[in-house]
């Protein structure tokens, strides 16, 4: 067994998804593990990862609403409200996504459906600059 690992860095402008397949992909492409088991890890606590359709649009900007009317905005609803009334939702949305994703490497690709694609969730206004650890083990 084999292990490889780096960091991607993700430019985030607003609230939403990002999509991160293509960057995840060439790196693993450049490499030599065939086969093995890709993890993926996001150092933010106002940020996730998801898994999710790349085909329509509607969808991503459909789960993006839906989370912030299940999360308000509403600093009246929060203790946390140093950082502004986006952070402590953005800080709910989180826990209620993905820090962590596992994804299976088989023939040098990643094992996603067709409809697909891994993205970073930005819940916060504002930019940000977002580091996902890619961590590859296999052979």
């Amino acid at each position: 067994m084999r292990q490889v690992f780096t960091t991607i860095e993700v430019e985030t402008r607003a609230p939403g998804l990002v999509e991160i397949t293509d960057a995840v992909a060439s790196w693993i492409a450049g490499g030599d593990i065939e086969d093995g088991l890709v993890t993926l890890f996001i150092r933010h606590t106002s940020a996730s990862l998801v898994i999710q359709e790349n085909a329509d649009p509607d969808v991503r900007a459909d789960l993006d609403a839906f989370l912030r009317r299940l999360v308000p905005e509403d600093s009246r609803l929060y203790r946390h409200t140093a950082e502004g009334d986006d952070d402590m939702p953005a800080h709910i949305r989180a826990a209620l996504t993905a820090t962590q994703l596992s994804i299976p490497l088989r023939e040098g690709r990643l094992r996603l459906g067709t409809w697909q694609g891994i993205y970073v969730f930005e819940h916060r206004r504002g930019r940000f600059r977002r580091s996902v650890d890619v961590h590859v083990i296999g052979e």
